[in-house]
């Protein structure tokens, strides 16, 4: 079984990350898929429910962008995650009618799984943009954002 996040996630996740290294001005979409050499489509199909979940805002107009909506250290992964991710079906049975299994209500399996599933987003939660974003002054340059002092 391989539990794997989706590239929405790892994208998202890179978008708020770009931000966080760039505060106090605003990002562009193309920018930040020029950092990384993503799909700028793609990013801005990211962006839409970061918007909606209020993880981002964005400025409209000829010197538009997007930025954070709120500080990077009240951003945590599980909610990127959460944004993100469409299902957190470990198995068949964590889907609504899709099992026929007569011990659905009583599996150990299935106990077992939550409780994966609760300690993965536990850890995320422990976890923000902030954390992630730590090392800004080689993350600029890197991102090409600024040199290295």
């Amino acid at each position: 079984m391989t539990m794997r996040l989706t590239r929405q996630t790892n994208h998202a996740i890179r978008m708020l990350m770009y931000c966080a290294v760039n505060p106090g001005k605003l990002s562009r979409v193309g920018d930040i898929a020029a950092a990384y050499s993503l799909s700028e489509l793609f990013l801005f199909k990211i962006l839409q429910p970061l918007v909606m979940a209020g993880l981002v805002e964005t400025v409209r107009g000829r010197n538009g962008g997007i930025r954070l909506a709120k500080p990077a250290e009240q951003i945590t992964l599980r909610a990127v995650v959460e944004v993100t991710e469409e299902s957190f079906a470990l198995a068949e049975c964590f889907e609504t009618g899709a099992t026929d299994c007569p011990l659905i209500d009583s599996c150990a399996l299935n106990a077992a799984l939550h409780r994966a599933l609760d300690a993965f987003l536990g850890v995320l939660g422990n976890y923000t943009i902030a954390d992630l974003s730590s090392q800004t002054s080689v993350m600029r340059h890197r991102l090409g954002l600024a040199e290295v002092a």
